[in-house]
Parts: C-alpha cells; sequence; structure tokens
C-alpha cells in the first residue's frame, strides 16, 4: 500500500489561506470632527460663550436701539420716533460734552502715548532705567477712584497745588483748577496722563526689547544715531506696538466716567462732563432713558468707527480691513 506523504512545512505554508489585514493609508486617516459628529459637535462648547455674550452685549445694545425711539421716565413710555436724536443738535449740554470727549481723545494721545514713547526710548539703555521705569510705572496701579481723590487734594482751590504756587511767590497762577471750563478739563487730562502713562511705558518697553539687535547693529554701523535711529529704526519697528498703544488710548479716552465724576461729578453746571458721563446722568439720573439710550448709541457709533477706521489706516493688508 502506497503512503502518501505529507506535504512539506513550506508547501503547507503557500496554501494556507491568509486573512489580510486592512490597512489605513495616511489620507484616510479617521478626522477627530468625524469620529465626535462633525462640527456640530462643537456647539455645546460654544453655546455658553454665545449666550453669556448675547446677555451681556447684544441684547443690551439692541433694547438700547430700541428704546432710543421712545420718551420713557421708568414709570410711563411712549412713542417718539428720531425726536431723542434731533434733541441732540438742539441741546447745548450734549455739545459741551461732545466737545469735552474730543478733548480727552486729543489729550490721551499728545500726553499718556507721546510721553510713554519717550519715556520708554529714554531709559532702554541706561543704567538705572529699569528704576526709572518703575517709579514711572507704580501710578498705574493705583485705581481710578484712588488716583481722583488724590488729585482732588492738590487741584482744590486750596490743595496742594494752589499752595506751592503761593508759596514760591506765583499767586497769579494759582486758580480754581476744578471750577472753570476748560481749565476743568485740562486738569482731569493731566491727571489721567499721570495715572495712564506707565501702562504705555510698559507695552513699548516691551516693543523696543523685541527689536532684532542685528538690525540695530546694522544701522550703527551705518552711521545712524540719535534721532535718525528714531526715526528710521526705532519707530517703524515699534509700529505693531504703537497700533495697540493708541488703540487703547482712544477707546479709554472715548468712555472716561470714573476720574470725572469723583473729581467734578461733570461740575460746574455740566461744564466737564463727557458722553459717557452725560448718558449716566440722563439715564439714572434724571430718568430720561429714551434720551440717554439715544445718547448711548451715538457714543457707540464714535467707539466703533473710530476703532474701525484707525485698525483700516494702520493695517491697510489685512482681509478683514478691507471688508
Amino acid at each position: 500500500m502506497t503512503e502518501i506523504a505529507a506535504p512539506a512545512p513550506a508547501e503547507a505554508k503557500a496554501h494556507r489561506v491568509r486573512r489580510r489585514v486592512p490597512t489605513r493609508t495616511p489620507h484616510q486617516a479617521v478626522r477627530p470632527g468625524a469620529r465626535l459628529g462633525g462640527p456640530a459637535a462643537a456647539l455645546p462648547w460654544v453655546l455658553p460663550a454665545f449666550a453669556f455674550v448675547g446677555v451681556l452685549l447684544v441684547y443690551p445694545f439692541f433694547r438700547s436701539v430700541y428704546g432710543s425711539f421712545f420718551e420713557d421716565n421708568g414709570f410711563t413710555s411712549s412713542f417718539t420716533g428720531i425726536d431723542n436724536y434731533t434733541r441732540l443738535a438742539d441741546d447745548p449740554i450734549f455739545g459741551r460734552s461732545l466737545l469735552n470727549t474730543l478733548m480727552w481723545v486729543a489729550g490721551t494721545l499728545l500726553l499718556p502715548v507721546l510721553l510713554g514713547l519717550l519715556i520708554a526710548v529714554a531709559t532702554h539703555r541706561p543704567r538705572f532705567g529699569g528704576l526709572a521705569r518703575m517709579l514711572i510705572v507704580l501710578p498705574f496701579a493705583l485705581s481710578p477712584a484712588a488716583t481722583a481723590v488724590l488729585w482732588n487734594f492738590m487741584l482744590t482751590s486750596d490743595g496742594a497745588v494752589n499752595q506751592v504756587l503761593r508759596g514760591i511767590g506765583l499767586d497769579s497762577w494759582a486758580h480754581t483748577w476744578l471750577l472753570e471750563w476748560p481749565q476743568n478739563t485740562l486738569s482731569l487730562i493731566v491727571a489721567g496722563t499721570w495715572q495712564a502713562t506707565g501702562l504705555n511705558v510698559v507695552l513699548f518697553a516691551i516693543g523696543l526689547r523685541a527689536i532684532p539687535r542685528d538690525t540695530v547693529e546694522a544701522a550703527e554701523l551705518d552711521g545712524a544715531t540719535g534721532w535718525r535711529m528714531f526715526r528710521h529704526i526705532t519707530l517703524p519697528q515699534l509700529r505693531a506696538v504703537t497700533v495697540v498703544v493708541v488703540g487703547m488710548a482712544v477707546v479709554n479716552s472715548l468712555k472716561a466716567f470714573d476720574m470725572i465724576w469723583i473729581l467734578t461729578q461733570g461740575g460746574p453746571s455740566r461744564s466737564s462732563e463727557t458722553l459717557a458721563l452725560t448718558m449716566y446722568r440722563e439715564t439714572f439720573r434724571l430718568f430720561h432713558v429714551g434720551y440717554g439710550s439715544a445718547i448711548a448709541l451715538v457714543l457707540s457709533v464714535i467707539v466703533v468707527a473710530s476703532s474701525w477706521l484707525y485698525l483700516r489706516r494702520q493695517m491697510p493688508d489685512t482681509g478683514w480691513a478691507k471688508s
């Protein structure tokens, strides 16, 4: 009887049915969004943020727009159309508030921003520059309320400023700094400058440290020193920081409130009010809610328009600025 030989191990391996394991190419990798349900999976995470912004920003804005077309004293309300806006043109208090607001914007740009830039450049390399910057930055650590109390002690009729002027024989220079326009508004701007300059010094100092050392050394080898170095090297390199500083200064000056309220409460005879303070007084003190809403809308339009125009001019290459 002939025996059938068993297949060799190699032959058995060749005839064995192999189960192929599916492989995944790199372009077929599972995306996290597909595994979690696509873009809709992000909704539970962003809805709280949308709700927060909607409740605190979007709804109050549209509610103010709606309320500006009504005469509302807190108890009764009647539709008046655009009467609140036409009233703005005939209101001398609104005109003075608008003028004071523009003075705040100009003063904030000329004093805190310019002083911050000059001080940051002057203290960038000297040995004790860090100590000088620290002394200048210290007022920024104070709250606006504390700053207002300090300057109230200095600017009253018998305050420290007038006493020093009289003590050195300059009696004619002594004034009632907070009781006459435009001295009161200018005095408030000086007080705001004393506090705000420190932050600008810090921001410009950070920008100076970010300037490549190679650029400065190359300019020095080409003979650039002093004003030429500042104008052609330092200032262009600080453009990004300057955009931030100027933008913050404009917005802060347009919404100036706390220091003015503590020092003068907008007086005397509402001569030192800004738009923010006029809006507050009309809405919450005189209960002219519709008129206050109209002022608030005008202030919002000014803030948004000025910020957008400034950023559009400073960053013309960005896509959103062209839209």
